[in-house]
């Protein structure tokens, strides 16, 4: 496996989910963990966050939590995390969640997962972060997603090399080998992020 140590995971924070939705969460804290990785995320002690980090640090797994103060009652941060950063606001959290990040895996999750996902995958676009985006489709989550994005490639938005920034699996148990087989991209992601721009040689 390429050399991956820390994994960023985004992830909600709603407690009102479907089981299936709980239970891949605690899958991928287990995976990660079994990976000998360190997990940082939001820092959330409830939904799918509270499910990640517990079942990460049952297994051994250093997780770190990048939570806002404003947030830290609200999504009650968790209180046995390896480390918990508390800072002053979201736009410092997404980018303190990045920092050093060799992989990025996107539980199903609202609003706040899709805004980070969606920092990571323009950060990526533009050669600023090279690591593998993993997307967990849980219960065929992300599917409309997925072609949303499509439809980008179709109209001229993105080019085809762009649908090489992310890799979707269905569960936590496809994650090693999605790790693995993600295309390398490019610092000069840059050169081709405008339309008719080719990869470079």
């Amino acid at each position: 496996m390429r050399k991956i140590q820390r994994i960023t995971v985004y992830a909600s924070a709603s407690s009102t989910l479907a089981p299936v939705y709980n239970q891949a969460a605690t899958d991928l804290g287990q995976v990660i963990a079994q990976l000998g990785c360190d997990i940082v995320y939001g820092g959330g002690g409830i939904g799918l966050m509270g499910k990640l980090a517990d079942a990460a640090l049952q297994e051994g797994a250093r997780v770190y939590g990048i939570i806002p103060d404003f947030l830290d009652g609200l999504e009650h941060g968790h209180t046995s995390l390896t480390e918990k950063e508390v800072v002053s606001n979201m736009r410092i959290r997404k980018e303190r969640m990045l920092d050093g990040s060799d992989a990025v895996v996107a539980l199903p999750g609202g609003s706040g997962t899709f805004e980070e996902l969606f920092e990571a995958l323009t950060l990526k676009r533009l050669g600023l972060y090279l690591g593998p985006v993993i997307l967990i489709n849980t219960n065929s989550y992300y599917d409309r997603l997925i072609e949303f994005l499509g439809q980008s490639v179709n109209e001229g938005f993105m080019s085809e090399l762009h649908m090489q920034m992310w890799s979707v699996i269905d569960s936590p148990a496809g994650l090693a080998e999605a790790l693995e087989n993600a295309p390398v991209w490019s610092e000069d992601a840059l050169l081709y992020a405008a339309n008719g721009y080719k990869a470079p040689v």
